[in-house]
């Protein structure tokens, strides 16, 4: 689990097929959202394509049970960086739907790929992962009888992994 801050917001924009090939990292775009109407207007860039791409993961998928094979054109998720200043005034919540357009007149930038990974962590449940550990380890050892001994082992070398994280 990951908590987002609500300043890092990206929009993941479903562009078709034949509507990337110009487009680059770092193009500017111009986005407005329905919740606003068209007085308000975002900026962003493009950074990438988001994570799952292609035909598994399209909002059609392919049908081709009767043998009929149908070209379907796919839409692949482009993510998109906002402004966060444009965001501290004008909030956007996850799900919201928005019209996104892509300026493709500067084509400097490297092509698509994969966006960078944004890297939100959090230890809040690292706790609960030792608690469980020790937990299946005493199990083990009230119903292995001759096993006891080694799930003891590693109760105790849990129990020192924790000490030493107190340290």
């Amino acid at each position: 689990m990951a908590v987002v801050p609500l300043n890092g917001v990206w929009v993941d924009a479903n562009f078709k097929e034949g509507q990337l090939r110009h487009m680059r990292i770092g193009q500017p775009v111009e986005l407005t959202a329905d919740i606003y109407g068209s007085s308000v207007v975002y900026h962003g860039k493009v950074v990438g394509f988001s994570a799952g791409t292609g035909a598994a993961f399209a909002l059609l998928p392919a049908q081709n049970a009767t043998g009929n094979w149908i070209k379907v054109v796919q839409r692949l998720p482009v993510r998109i960086e906002l402004d966060a200043q444009e965001l501290a005034k004008h909030p956007l919540r996850i799900g919201l739907s928005m019209l996104a357009d892509v300026d493709i007149r500067n084509a400097s930038g490297g092509e698509l790929g994969n966006a960078r990974n944004t890297v939100y962590q959090t230890k809040v449940f690292d706790k609960y992962g030792d608690e469980a550990d020790a937990e299946i380890a005493r199990i083990i050892a009230a119903n292995a009888g001759t096993a006891a001994s080694t799930a003891q082992k590693a109760a105790a070398r849990g129990a020192g992994k924790r000490a030493a994280k107190l340290m």
